[in-house]
């Protein structure tokens, strides 16, 4: 095929993709005659959602692991799928439901469910065709959904074999509850924002009047449901008090005062109120010390029956102006003081989340099992004998830490999107769990019920579906039988790696491995890599609040200024944070952004994975990267024009050492020291390569791809090998077009796990020339392995050399001003016999007209002089000694003066004192080069006279 004469990534990207799904290339391996397996899951996003940054980027590793293992031979599987995201999908159906004048009350569960399917298979395939315009490569007939008849039998299956097995249990805890979902919320679905708030003190008397005490809170409405007074049992203010009443102030309540070590000394008055229904510190207290846990809260969160009838019925904000008034007119309110205060936030609502005490589903994080260990030790103990390695191994303290002081997990929620917990009651309240309604009344029978049965209407945490991803997505049963002959599962559990941001270490990850291991013996996966969230330039989280979120899908086809800035500001409610974020963007984009393509997108993703918290994301890179694959874009057209329809010798023996192994006199083929030089940094940087898949470490593989494509390849060896074509003779000329169409061919399978598109679209013209074993695709030619016999040590050292004289070449010619456009030759002494070799190289690359080996340099010679090693250059070159002396003081002085501005700041105490760090290197740096240059320059105009 014909390559076109531009770079465009639109149109490659729109004929590959779909060709690549059609022939089935990303199907998983199912091949046992290999050794080797590589599976991946993809944290499934949820159904609502679509591809943000942290989204292309994670995926974005994650192909380029599956495209890398699926080249190197092995059995792949990357498994796709998506979360039913029990909230977020509810509350997407319920707002269209809102905007019809419908409720799903209205509709009752059967109708509303079946509405939520239908919005399912409308637009939740949103996010897996953004995916596909990433070039990701999973097994898409492999599409599992959290909801799907299958996975769900596995939700089932698991639930009653933990309840079974006394790990899961109902019973009334302390949760995090959304008063306007009117559900339990994760702490991953909680927000903690700084707020401005208050802090209010308030006087407890004695019961026995003798004296009172004066606790502070910052939710005075709660104090209605204490049940107690806390200070420090070594708090001297408080001793005598300790066991005493006091009276509980706006009720007919008494409650004693308790000593805990929980008590900041220094905090506040340093006594604390406890309303155990009501805050999960308290609750542990509560727990603690045997006190009452008084709910005075509604699920809508309104004072309730608990609390004196004067506030029943009052929202829970409502209720605090009433006790605050009160307060104040018994003259029991002490101080108040602004505050600043985390306030929790559900992240759908943004409402405040409230503890709140209610009947729940539980697993039991630290209960021994039937073989003794719980799910907690067991899920420590894999990642302590080093059965699951992380990546950076420091997220082991954050894994350890979490579990090391893990709480009983609430797995129900109050929903009617999601897995329906497969409990049943009786009306006498016993609780059946089963496998199905037959299964309930059959085990009601035997325990001796016949009466009706009702099934808890509360489904399952979507991170309860989601931590049985490792193994409900490869088809498992739970029958071992049929499990032995599943090949995938056999195959590809564990799975060979995790890719994940250590946002959800906890909620994900951990959970993953307690409840493989617990249900299927196994670990889910042998590695975890962990990654930083993308932030924007400045650091700062991406957020719809901020107006600075980037869309994947915009970076890759580009988008105009206003499209943006609608994009931005569509949806905010507040008209002037959205004229803000509007005159941001414009001066931010004031061309909107341009299209940069898929590739430069994943290769700046790839640069961008180095260890740590945070990765921000500079769009320069972007176009960096672009200008990357425009480069190979246009090397490859250079290559193809000097090799095709050339004989290349691609019959010809095996090669020895660079030659042919046949008579001298009869080779068809000669390889240059730089032909043997190109091929050697190959081997080395396959060799880096392979190295930085191993250990995670995906910017080093972008670094030194890029590297070797563009310095290496593309800046010395095209430029060498345009010479050895234009003056070698034919063995020369065969030898130099061979490596550069072979070595173009290795780099082209050596990025393309990071740039599918432009690698794929290149290789199909050069493979064929290369002479390669054909593929139908790139994806299925084998990845470029490291033959350490072909680096040639002599043969580097030697390009070393003839770099340093052509560097040598180019700074004389800046030294003196000369022409881009102006040929001169170059006097050379003391060269050795490698300049003759190196003079028609050196020629082309430092714009020569000839290369003069002469004995010593002219003694009235007025040029500079560059030396390297023995070799002394200089270019031979007529000067006007009144101009160049006149020009050489003009930029001295300039030097000085820059010398002299900067040397002031440094010498600027205050300067010194306010500068950041970076700003004082870089001011000690701008010294060190001018006065480096100034020193070069200085003997040139003394030379003069």
């Amino acid at each position: 095929m014909e390559l076109a004469k531009a770079f465009e990534p639109a149109d490659i990207e729109r004929r590959w993709y779909p060709e690549w799904e059609a022939q089935n290339y990303f199907a998983a391996g199912v091949d046992r005659s290999k050794a080797d397996n590589f599976c991946i899951l993809l944290p499934p996003p949820n159904v609502t959602g679509t591809l943000h940054m942290g989204h292309g980027f994670n995926q974005t590793i994650m192909d380029a692991l599956t495209r890398y293992y699926r080249m190197r031979g092995h059995n792949t599987l990357w498994q796709p799928g998506t979360d039913h995201a029990g909230i977020a999908t509810q509350i997407v159906v319920e707002r269209q439901l809102d905007a019809q004048g419908i409720s799903r009350h209205d509709l009752g569960r059967e109708k509303f469910l079946e509405k939520v399917w239908e919005w399912k298979e409308y637009s939740g395939g949103t996010i897996t065709r953004q995916m596909r315009r990433m070039g990701t490569s999973p097994d898409w007939k492999r599409e599992r959904f959290t909801m799907d008849a299958g996975l769900n039998k596995v939700v089932t299956e698991t639930f009653v074999r933990l309840f079974n097995e006394g790990l899961i249990y109902r019973g009334k805890r302390l949760v995090n509850w959304d008063p306007k979902l009117n559900t339990a919320v994760s702490d991953l679905e909680v927000v903690q924002e700084e707020e401005d708030g208050f802090m209010w003190q308030i006087r407890y008397p004695l019961a026995d009047g003798s004296d009172s005490l004066v606790v502070a809170t910052t939710r005075p409405e709660t104090m209605l449901g204490d049940t107690a007074v806390m200070v420090h049992p070594e708090d001297e203010r408080y001793q005598h008090m300790i066991g005493k009443m006091v009276k509980l102030p706006l009720t007919d309540r008494e409650i004693p005062i308790i000593a805990d070590s929980y008590v900041d000394l220094e905090f506040g008055t340093g006594c604390v109120k406890v309303t155990p229904a009501h805050d999960f510190n308290d609750y542990a207290v509560g727990q603690r010390h045997g006190l009452p846990m008084i709910s005075i809260l509604t699920l809508d969160a309104r004072i309730n029956d608990n609390a004196p009838e004067k506030y029943r019925g009052l929202d829970r904000f409502d209720a605090r102006k009433a006790v605050v008034a009160d307060l104040e007119e018994q003259d029991i309110l002490v101080k108040v003081d602004k505050h600043k205060l985390k306030v929790p936030r559900g992240d759908r609502t943004n409402v405040v989340i409230e503890p709140m005490l209610t009947d729940q589903w539980f697993v039991a994080m630290s209960k021994p099992g039937d073989d003794g260990k719980s799910i907690t030790e067991k899920a420590l103990e894999v990642v302590h004998s080093g059965e699951i390695k992380f990546y950076p191994e420091n997220w082991v303290n954050t894994y350890n830490q979490w579990l090391n002081n893990i709480q009983d997990w609430c797995i129900s929620r109050q929903l009617w999107w999601g897995h329906q917990i497969p409990a049943w009651y009786g009306d006498n309240g016993q609780i059946f769990v089963a496998h199905s309604e037959e299964e309930a009344k059959a085990e009601a029978a035997k325990q001796g019920y016949t009466g009706a049965l009702s099934r808890d209407e509360d489904v399952l945490d979507t991170w309860f579906s989601s931590a049985l991803w490792p193994f409900s997505t490869l088809d498992w049963t739970g029958d071992e039988a049929i499990d032995a002959v599943n090949p995938l599962l056999q195959q590809y559990l564990p799975s060979s790696v995790l890719v994940t941001g250590f946002d959800i270490i906890f909620f994900w990850v951990a959970r993953m491995v307690m409840m493989t291991k617990q249900i299927t013996g196994q670990i889910p996966f042998k590695h975890v890599y962990v990654h930083g969230l993308i932030r924007d330039g400045e650091g700062q989280k991406m957020s719809k609040s901020k107006g600075n979120v980037l869309d994947p899908i915009d970076l890759i086809d580009g988008i105009g200024l206003e499209a943006l800035i609608e994009k931005r500001t569509t949806g905010l409610m507040n008209p002037k944070q959205a004229e803000s974020i509007a005159k941001k963007t414009r001066k931010e984009f004031p061309e909107g952004i341009q299209s940069f393509g898929t590739d430069a997108l994943r290769f700046t993703f790839a640069s961008l994975a180095s260890p740590g918290r945070d990765i921000k994301f500079d769009l320069n890179r972007c176009d960096g990267y672009r200008n990357f694959c425009n480069k190979l874009w246009n090397a490859t057209r250079f290559v193809l024009m000097n090799v095709e329809g050339h004989d290349l010798a691609l019959d010809h023996q095996q090669l020895q050492g660079g030659a042919c192994n046949v008579p001298e006199g009869e080779a068809r083929l000669k390889f240059s020291f730089a032909d043997r030089w190109i091929v050697s940094q190959l081997q080395r940087v396959e060799q880096e390569v392979e190295r930085h898949f191993t250990d995670y470490r995906f910017d080093l593989v972008a670094q030194a791809i890029y590297k070797f494509v563009w310095d290496e390849f593309c800046d010395w060896y095209l430029e060498i090998a345009k010479v050895e074509i234009q003056t070698g003779d034919e063995a020369q000329q065969r030898g130099a077009r061979r490596t550069l169409i072979r070595t173009l061919e290795a780099i082209l399978r050596l990025a393309h796990p990071l740039i599918p598109f432009v690698t794929e679209e290149l290789w199909q013209t050069v493979a064929p020339i290369a002479g390669r074993k054909t593929h139908d695709s790139i994806m299925l030619a084998a990845y470029p392995r490291a033959d350490l016999s072909r680096l040639d040590e002599t043969s580097e050292a030697k390009v070393e050399r003839l770099k340093a004289l052509a560097h040598a070449c180019r700074n004389l010619r800046g030294e003196m001003n000369v022409s881009p456009a102006l040929r001169m030759p170059l006097l050379v002494t003391g060269g050795g016999a490698d300049i003759a070799e190196f003079a028609p190289i050196l020629q082309a690359l430092a714009k020569l007209s000839e290369v003069q080996i002469v004995a010593d340099m002219p003694d009235d010679a007025m040029a500079p002089v560059a030396v390297v090693g023995e070799t002394r250059l200089m270019l031979k070159v007529e000067i006007d000694v009144a101009a160049e002396k006149i020009r050489l003081a003009k930029e001295i002085e300039k030097l000085e003066k820059q010398i002299s501005i900067a040397q002031g700041k440094l010498n600027n105490e205050g300067f010194v004192a306010r500068a950041p760090a970076a700003v004082i290197d870089q001011e000690k740096q701008r010294v060190a080069d001018f006065t480096a240059t100034l020193d070069k320059l200085k003997p040139q105009l003394a030379k003069l006279g």
